[in-house]
C-alpha cells in the first residue's frame, strides 16, 4: 500500500495527519503488510520507504512521477490535506480517497483570497467528480457527514477512527494542587489557541492557578508577545513530560472551530483528564458532552464552564473516569482493522 500525503513526521510543522499515518503504516506492516509513504519533505529515516516528492507545492507535480516505482502495488491512498493528489488521472489501480477532514468555510478564513477559492472549488466540485468511481476514508462521523454534504454517496466512505497506545489509560495520573490547565497542538491560526488565551485572561482572576501551552507553530511569537498572565509556553516537551503534564492538568482546553478528530482530547482522556472545547466537527466525536468533557459554542460559555469545572472537584473526577474508560475504545489496534476493512473494500470495488 503506497500512501500519498502531505508531510513526513520530520517535517518542522508535523502534527496530529502526520502521527496517524505513520500510526497505520507502522500497524500495517505489524501484520505483514508492505507499505510506504511519499510527501512533502524533509523527510526523516524510517523503517518503511520514505520518498520525498519535492515542497510544499510542486509536490503535487512530482508526486506521480515519484509513485512510478510503486506502480504495481495494490493500492494507493491518496491522504487529502485541503488538496488531492488527482491520483484517479495517473494511478491504473485501486485509489483509497482519506480525509482528515474537509476544509469547507476554512478556506475563506484562514487562507489568502485565491488561494481560498482554488482549495473550495477543488474540494467541492473537483473531488467528487474525479473521485467518483472511489472509495473514501473518513476519520470520524463529522468527516463522514461532511463528504455526504459534498455529494459522495455513504455507502463509499468508510469510518477509520483514530488510534492511541491504550497502554496510556494504565499511567499513573494524579492531579495537581494547583489549577493546572492545558493546551496541547500546533501553534497556527486553525487551532484557536489565541481563543483559549481569550477565555483564559477572564477565567484566571477567579481560579487563580497557571495555563500551559504545549507545542510550537507559526503563531507562537505573537501569541507569547501577548504576555496574558498565568500563562506558559514550553514549546515541545518529552513524550514523558507530555504524559506528566497531561496526567495532572485538571483540563485540557482546545478552541479550534473545526477538527478531523482530535488526538490530543484523546490522549488526555486516557489520562484522566476531561476536555473543555468548542461543539466543532471532529471535536464533538472525540468528546462525550457532558460525560469526558464539556463542550461550548462561544467564548462566554467558555469562560463560565472553565470557572465552573475548575471549581467542581468532583465532577471533575467523574468525567476524568468516564473519559480514561472510553479512551480504552480507540486502539491502534482498532484502527489498523478498520483501515484494512476500508482497503479490502477498495480493491473489490475494482476488480
Amino acid at each position: 500500500m503506497l500512501f500519498l500525503s502531505w508531510r513526513d513526521l520530520a517535517h518542522p510543522h508535523a502534527g496530529g495527519s502526520e502521527v496517524f499515518v505513520d500510526d497505520l503504516i507502522e500497524g500495517l506492516r505489524a501484520r505483514g503488510h508492505t507499505a510506504a509513504l511519499v510527501c512533502g519533505g524533509p523527510v526523516g529515516h524510517r523503517p518503511y520507504p520514505a520518498l520525498s516528492a519535492g515542497g510544499t507545492y510542486d509536490q503535487y507535480l512530482r508526486a506521480p512521477f515519484v509513485a512510478r516505482r510503486f506502480r504495481h502495488w495494490d493500492l494507493l491512498v491518496d491522504v487529502v490535506n485541503g488538496f488531492p493528489y488527482f491520483s484517479p488521472l495517473w494511478w491504473r489501480g485501486p485509489v483509497l480517497c482519506f480525509f482528515h477532514h474537509v476544509h469547507g468555510e476554512q478556506w475563506a478564513r484562514h487562507f489568502p483570497g485565491p488561494v481560498a477559492a482554488t482549495g473550495d472549488f477543488v474540494e467541492r466540485r473537483v473531488i467528487p467528480r474525479l473521485y467518483r468511481r472511489t472509495q473514501f476514508g473518513a476519520l470520524s462521523p463529522s468527516t463522514s457527514a461532511c463528504l455526504q454534504e459534498l455529494g459522495v454517496p455513504r455507502d463509499r466512505i468508510h469510518l477509520v477512527h483514530v488510534g492511541i497506545d491504550t497502554s496510556l489509560a494504565e499511567h499513573p495520573v494524579a492531579e495537581s494542587d494547583e489549577p493546572t490547565f492545558v493546551v496541547l497542538g500546533r501553534l497556527a491560526p486553525n487551532k484557536g489557541v489565541d481563543r483559549v488565551l481569550d477565555a483564559w485572561a477572564s477565567v484566571q482572576p477567579a481560579v487563580g492557578g497557571r495555563l500551559l501551552v504545549i507545542g510550537e507553530g507559526p503563531q507562537r511569537a505573537e501569541l507569547e508577545a501577548r504576555r496574558v498572565p498565568g500563562v506558559e509556553f514550553l514549546g515541545h516537551v518529552s513524550h514523558e513530560r507530555k504524559l506528566e503534564l497531561l496526567g495532572s492538568a485538571w483540563l485540557l482546553v482546545h478552541g479550534a472551530y473545526h477538527e478531523g478528530w482530535c488526538i490530543a482530547v484523546t490522549e488526555a482522556a486516557a489520562l484522566a483528564t476531561p476536555a473543555l472545547a468548542y461543539d466543532a466537527n471532529g471535536v464533538r466525536d472525540s468528546v462525550a458532552d457532558g460525560l469526558t468533557g464539556e463542550l461550548v459554542r462561544t467564548e462566554s460559555e467558555m469562560v463560565r464552564a472553565w470557572v465552573a469545572l475548575a471549581r467542581d472537584h468532583r465532577r471533575r473526577a467523574r468525567m476524568g473516569n468516564a473519559a480514561r474508560l472510553r479512551s480504552r475504545a480507540f486502539s491502534r489496534d482498532r484502527s489498523v482493522e478498520e483501515f484494512l476493512s476500508a482497503a479490502r473494500a477498495t480493491v473489490r470495488a475494482r476488480r
